[in-house]
Protein backbone atom coordinates (compact mmCIF):
# COMPACT_ATOMS: atom_id res chain seq x y z
CA UNK A 1 0.00 0.00 0.00
CA UNK A 2 1.32 3.59 -0.57
CA UNK A 3 0.99 6.16 1.47
CA UNK A 4 -1.30 9.21 0.82
CA UNK A 5 0.27 12.56 1.96
CA UNK A 6 -2.94 13.41 3.93
CA UNK A 7 -2.70 9.79 6.04
CA UNK A 8 -0.10 11.44 8.07
CA UNK A 9 -2.91 13.53 9.61
CA UNK A 10 -4.06 10.54 10.79
CA UNK A 11 -2.94 9.61 14.05
CA UNK A 12 -5.03 9.45 17.29
CA UNK A 13 -2.97 12.35 18.82
CA UNK A 14 -3.13 14.94 15.61
CA UNK A 15 -7.41 13.77 14.88
CA UNK A 16 -7.85 15.56 18.30
CA UNK A 17 -6.98 18.49 17.43
CA UNK A 18 -8.75 18.68 14.19
CA UNK A 19 -12.23 20.10 15.10
CA UNK A 20 -14.15 18.93 12.42
CA UNK A 21 -15.42 15.96 11.63
CA UNK A 22 -15.82 16.92 7.90
CA UNK A 23 -12.10 17.31 7.35
CA UNK A 24 -11.74 14.38 9.30
CA UNK A 25 -13.48 11.60 7.17
CA UNK A 26 -12.40 13.59 3.95
CA UNK A 27 -9.05 12.87 4.46
CA UNK A 28 -9.42 9.16 5.65
CA UNK A 29 -11.77 8.36 2.20
CA UNK A 30 -9.05 10.26 0.20
CA UNK A 31 -6.52 8.67 1.67
CA UNK A 32 -8.56 5.46 1.02
CA UNK A 33 -8.58 6.05 -2.73
CA UNK A 34 -5.35 7.74 -3.30
CA UNK A 35 -3.45 4.93 -1.05
CA UNK A 36 -5.05 1.40 -2.43
CA UNK A 37 -4.77 0.05 -6.34
CA UNK A 38 -8.05 -0.64 -5.94
CA UNK A 39 -10.66 0.52 -3.56
CA UNK A 40 -11.31 -1.99 -0.30
CA UNK A 41 -14.55 -0.40 0.40
CA UNK A 42 -16.80 -0.60 -2.36
CA UNK A 43 -19.77 -2.24 -1.17
CA UNK A 44 -20.18 -3.60 2.07
CA UNK A 45 -21.99 -6.51 1.66
CA UNK A 46 -21.15 -9.48 0.16
CA UNK A 47 -23.94 -11.97 -0.22
CA UNK A 48 -25.53 -13.17 -3.09
CA UNK A 49 -28.30 -11.16 -4.92
CA UNK A 50 -28.77 -12.01 -8.55
CA UNK A 51 -27.52 -12.64 -11.59
CA UNK A 52 -26.87 -10.19 -14.94
CA UNK A 53 -25.48 -10.46 -18.42
CA UNK A 54 -21.67 -10.24 -19.27
CA UNK A 55 -20.81 -6.79 -20.67
CA UNK A 56 -17.20 -6.34 -21.97
CA UNK A 57 -15.31 -4.06 -19.16
CA UNK A 58 -16.59 -6.15 -16.10
CA UNK A 59 -14.21 -7.99 -13.95
CA UNK A 60 -14.18 -11.33 -15.24
CA UNK A 61 -14.03 -13.30 -11.99
CA UNK A 62 -17.16 -12.50 -11.01
CA UNK A 63 -18.45 -14.60 -14.20
CA UNK A 64 -19.86 -17.76 -13.42
CA UNK A 65 -18.41 -20.54 -15.41
CA UNK A 66 -20.80 -23.42 -13.85
CA UNK A 67 -23.84 -21.15 -16.05
CA UNK A 68 -21.23 -20.99 -18.97
CA UNK A 69 -21.06 -24.21 -18.85
CA UNK A 70 -24.59 -24.99 -19.04
CA UNK A 71 -25.91 -22.44 -20.77
CA UNK A 72 -22.96 -21.13 -23.23
CA UNK A 73 -23.64 -17.42 -22.15
CA UNK A 74 -21.57 -15.18 -19.34
CA UNK A 75 -23.04 -14.53 -16.52
CA UNK A 76 -22.11 -11.90 -13.75
CA UNK A 77 -22.54 -12.69 -10.35
CA UNK A 78 -24.22 -9.61 -8.66
CA UNK A 79 -23.76 -8.97 -4.68
CA UNK A 80 -25.99 -7.23 -2.41
CA UNK A 81 -22.93 -4.87 -2.94
CA UNK A 82 -24.40 -3.72 -6.31
CA UNK A 83 -27.76 -3.23 -5.21
CA UNK A 84 -29.00 0.28 -3.01
CA UNK A 85 -27.30 -0.11 0.08
CA UNK A 86 -28.26 1.41 3.72
CA UNK A 87 -26.77 1.64 6.21
CA UNK A 88 -27.33 2.27 9.66
CA UNK A 89 -24.62 3.55 12.15
CA UNK A 90 -25.20 3.86 16.00
CA UNK A 91 -22.58 5.46 17.81
CA UNK A 92 -22.14 5.01 21.41
CA UNK A 93 -23.17 8.45 23.45
CA UNK A 94 -22.97 7.37 27.30
CA UNK A 95 -20.95 8.75 29.93
CA UNK A 96 -17.90 5.97 29.67
CA UNK A 97 -17.40 6.58 26.43
CA UNK A 98 -15.94 10.44 27.65
CA UNK A 99 -12.57 8.23 29.14
CA UNK A 100 -9.29 8.85 27.47
CA UNK A 101 -6.04 8.43 29.07
CA UNK A 102 -3.90 10.64 26.88
CA UNK A 103 -4.58 14.29 27.10
CA UNK A 104 -3.48 14.24 23.68
CA UNK A 105 -5.23 11.90 22.08
CA UNK A 106 -8.92 11.50 21.46
CA UNK A 107 -11.51 10.00 23.95
CA UNK A 108 -13.51 6.72 22.99
CA UNK A 109 -16.23 9.05 21.90
CA UNK A 110 -13.69 10.87 19.38
CA UNK A 111 -12.51 8.03 18.26
CA UNK A 112 -16.02 7.09 17.62
CA UNK A 113 -16.96 9.70 16.16
CA UNK A 114 -14.39 9.41 13.57
CA UNK A 115 -15.46 5.96 13.15
CA UNK A 116 -18.40 7.04 12.16
CA UNK A 117 -18.09 10.14 10.10
CA UNK A 118 -15.40 8.01 7.79
CA UNK A 119 -17.99 5.34 7.50
CA UNK A 120 -20.77 7.71 6.58
CA UNK A 121 -18.63 9.41 4.08
CA UNK A 122 -17.53 6.19 2.45
CA UNK A 123 -21.10 5.32 2.12
CA UNK A 124 -22.02 8.38 0.64
CA UNK A 125 -19.30 8.09 -1.92
CA UNK A 126 -21.12 5.26 -2.75
CA UNK A 127 -24.17 6.84 -3.80
CA UNK A 128 -26.26 4.54 -1.11
CA UNK A 129 -28.05 5.57 2.00
CA UNK A 130 -27.09 6.29 5.77
CA UNK A 131 -28.43 6.86 9.14
CA UNK A 132 -27.37 7.49 12.59
CA UNK A 133 -28.59 6.72 15.44
CA UNK A 134 -26.85 8.24 19.46
CA UNK A 135 -27.51 6.44 22.21
CA UNK A 136 -26.97 5.88 26.21
CA UNK A 137 -29.33 3.87 28.13
CA UNK A 138 -31.76 4.43 25.49
CA UNK A 139 -32.07 5.86 21.78
CA UNK A 140 -31.30 9.41 22.26
CA UNK A 141 -31.12 10.55 18.57
CA UNK A 142 -32.24 8.99 15.29
CA UNK A 143 -31.73 10.04 12.01
CA UNK A 144 -32.85 8.23 9.30
CA UNK A 145 -30.94 7.08 6.06
CA UNK A 146 -30.23 9.78 3.52
CA UNK A 147 -27.91 10.53 0.65
CA UNK A 148 -27.71 14.09 0.11
CA UNK A 149 -24.90 16.34 0.93
CA UNK A 150 -27.70 18.31 3.08
CA UNK A 151 -27.76 15.20 4.63
CA UNK A 152 -24.22 14.01 5.33
CA UNK A 153 -24.15 17.55 7.39
CA UNK A 154 -26.61 16.84 9.38
CA UNK A 155 -24.93 13.63 10.36
CA UNK A 156 -21.89 15.43 10.70
CA UNK A 157 -23.15 18.43 13.37
CA UNK A 158 -25.28 15.32 15.00
CA UNK A 159 -22.07 13.20 15.98
CA UNK A 160 -20.28 16.96 16.80
CA UNK A 161 -23.27 17.42 19.86
CA UNK A 162 -22.93 14.46 21.61
CA UNK A 163 -22.84 15.09 25.08
CA UNK A 164 -22.20 11.76 27.00
CA UNK A 165 -24.52 11.72 30.17
CA UNK A 166 -26.44 8.36 30.96
CA UNK A 167 -25.12 5.01 31.79
CA UNK A 168 -24.52 2.12 28.66
CA UNK A 169 -27.61 0.38 27.93
CA UNK A 170 -26.82 -1.49 24.79
CA UNK A 171 -29.30 -4.91 25.24
CA UNK A 172 -32.16 -2.93 25.02
CA UNK A 173 -31.05 -0.31 22.66
CA UNK A 174 -30.08 -2.60 19.74
CA UNK A 175 -34.10 -4.15 20.18
CA UNK A 176 -35.71 -1.02 19.81
CA UNK A 177 -33.39 -0.18 17.03
CA UNK A 178 -33.48 -3.90 15.23
CA UNK A 179 -37.44 -3.16 15.56
CA UNK A 180 -36.88 0.04 13.74
CA UNK A 181 -34.96 -0.87 10.73
CA UNK A 182 -37.52 -2.26 8.57
CA UNK A 183 -35.28 -2.62 5.41
CA UNK A 184 -32.78 -5.39 5.33
CA UNK A 185 -29.62 -3.36 5.39
CA UNK A 186 -26.05 -2.72 7.00
CA UNK A 187 -25.62 -1.79 10.68
CA UNK A 188 -22.54 -0.46 12.49
CA UNK A 189 -22.37 -0.36 16.13
CA UNK A 190 -18.88 1.54 17.48
CA UNK A 191 -19.27 1.62 21.41
CA UNK A 192 -16.60 0.37 24.29
CA UNK A 193 -19.59 -2.23 24.92
CA UNK A 194 -19.34 -1.63 28.81
CA UNK A 195 -22.78 -4.19 29.70
CA UNK A 196 -23.80 -7.15 29.87
CA UNK A 197 -21.98 -9.54 27.18
CA UNK A 198 -24.68 -11.84 27.19
CA UNK A 199 -27.84 -8.86 26.55
CA UNK A 200 -25.58 -7.49 24.04
CA UNK A 201 -24.88 -10.20 21.73
CA UNK A 202 -28.78 -11.09 22.40
CA UNK A 203 -29.62 -7.93 20.50
CA UNK A 204 -27.38 -8.46 17.70
CA UNK A 205 -28.98 -11.66 16.90
CA UNK A 206 -32.25 -9.83 16.91
CA UNK A 207 -30.50 -7.96 13.80
CA UNK A 208 -28.99 -11.26 12.43
CA UNK A 209 -32.76 -12.93 12.60
CA UNK A 210 -33.94 -9.56 11.18
CA UNK A 211 -31.46 -10.43 8.37
CA UNK A 212 -29.15 -7.30 9.02
CA UNK A 213 -25.52 -7.29 8.30
CA UNK A 214 -23.45 -6.41 11.44
CA UNK A 215 -20.19 -4.70 12.08
CA UNK A 216 -19.12 -4.38 15.67
CA UNK A 217 -16.35 -1.55 16.36
CA UNK A 218 -15.70 -2.26 19.78
CA UNK A 219 -13.42 0.74 20.93
CA UNK A 220 -11.44 0.95 24.26
CA UNK A 221 -8.84 3.09 25.14
CA UNK A 222 -5.33 2.23 25.35
CA UNK A 223 -5.13 2.31 29.24
CA UNK A 224 -8.32 0.26 29.59
CA UNK A 225 -6.55 -2.72 27.48
CA UNK A 226 -3.12 -2.55 29.23
CA UNK A 227 -3.78 -1.19 32.54
CA UNK A 228 -0.13 0.77 32.70
CA UNK A 229 -0.70 1.86 35.86
CA UNK A 230 1.98 2.13 38.89
CA UNK A 231 1.49 3.94 41.52
CA UNK A 232 -1.30 3.82 44.19
CA UNK A 233 -4.27 5.19 42.95
CA UNK A 234 -7.45 6.99 42.81
CA UNK A 235 -10.02 4.92 39.84
CA UNK A 236 -12.85 6.92 39.64
CA UNK A 237 -16.16 5.02 38.04
CA UNK A 238 -18.07 6.88 35.05
CA UNK A 239 -21.72 5.83 34.82
CA UNK A 240 -21.99 6.72 38.72
CA UNK A 241 -19.95 3.75 39.91
CA UNK A 242 -18.03 5.89 42.64
CA UNK A 243 -14.73 5.77 43.49
CA UNK A 244 -12.15 2.99 44.03
CA UNK A 245 -8.14 3.98 45.85
CA UNK A 246 -6.11 0.47 45.08
CA UNK A 247 -2.18 -0.74 43.89
CA UNK A 248 -2.39 -0.86 40.80
CA UNK A 249 0.07 -4.00 40.94
CA UNK A 250 -2.26 -5.99 43.37
CA UNK A 251 -4.97 -5.88 40.78
CA UNK A 252 -3.37 -5.95 37.55
CA UNK A 253 -3.43 -9.53 36.64
CA UNK A 254 -6.87 -10.09 37.87
CA UNK A 255 -8.24 -6.77 35.80
CA UNK A 256 -6.28 -8.08 32.57
CA UNK A 257 -8.01 -11.38 32.65
CA UNK A 258 -11.32 -10.06 33.24
CA UNK A 259 -10.72 -8.06 30.36
CA UNK A 260 -9.56 -10.62 28.00
CA UNK A 261 -12.74 -12.87 29.38
CA UNK A 262 -15.10 -9.97 28.60
CA UNK A 263 -13.56 -9.69 25.14
CA UNK A 264 -13.26 -12.83 24.16
CA UNK A 265 -16.89 -13.61 24.95
CA UNK A 266 -18.01 -10.67 22.91
CA UNK A 267 -15.55 -12.01 19.93
CA UNK A 268 -16.83 -15.74 20.03
CA UNK A 269 -20.82 -14.76 20.26
CA UNK A 270 -19.80 -12.14 17.12
CA UNK A 271 -18.38 -15.23 15.33
CA UNK A 272 -20.99 -17.66 15.67
CA UNK A 273 -23.35 -14.89 14.63
CA UNK A 274 -21.54 -14.20 11.35
CA UNK A 275 -21.15 -10.64 12.99
CA UNK A 276 -18.18 -9.06 11.99
CA UNK A 277 -16.01 -7.95 15.48
CA UNK A 278 -13.48 -5.29 14.97
CA UNK A 279 -11.27 -4.61 18.29
CA UNK A 280 -10.54 -1.17 18.23
CA UNK A 281 -7.56 0.40 20.39
CA UNK A 282 -7.47 4.39 20.59
CA UNK A 283 -3.78 4.12 20.09
CA UNK A 284 -3.72 2.47 16.84
CA UNK A 285 -4.16 5.43 13.75
CA UNK A 286 -7.55 5.66 12.41
CA UNK A 287 -6.74 4.90 8.84
CA UNK A 288 -4.83 1.80 10.19
CA UNK A 289 -8.15 0.35 11.53
CA UNK A 290 -10.16 1.36 8.56
CA UNK A 291 -8.35 0.20 6.34
CA UNK A 292 -7.19 -3.33 7.55
CA UNK A 293 -10.87 -4.01 8.44
CA UNK A 294 -12.13 -2.63 4.72
CA UNK A 295 -9.35 -4.30 2.67
CA UNK A 296 -9.88 -7.47 5.04
CA UNK A 297 -13.74 -7.40 4.56
CA UNK A 298 -13.42 -7.04 1.33
CA UNK A 299 -10.76 -10.20 0.48
CA UNK A 300 -8.28 -7.95 -1.03
CA UNK A 301 -4.95 -7.78 -1.02
CA UNK A 302 -2.77 -4.80 -0.19
CA UNK A 303 0.29 -3.82 -2.37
Amino acid sequence: MSTAPDQRFLDPKTLTKISRLDIVARLVVEGFVTGLHRSPYHGFSVEFAEYREYVPGDDIKHIDWKVYARSDRLYIKQYEEETNLTATILVDGSESMRYGSDPEGPTKLNYACFIAASLAYLVLRQRDSVGLGVFDDTVRRFIPPGSSPAHRNLLLSTLNEIEPRERTGLGPVLHTMAERCKRKGLVIIVSDLFDDPAEILAGLRHFRHRRHEVIVFHVMDHAERTFPFQSVTKFRGLESLGEVLCDPSAVRQAYLNEVESFIGELRHGCRADRIDYVPVDTQTPLDVVLTSYLATRAGMKLS
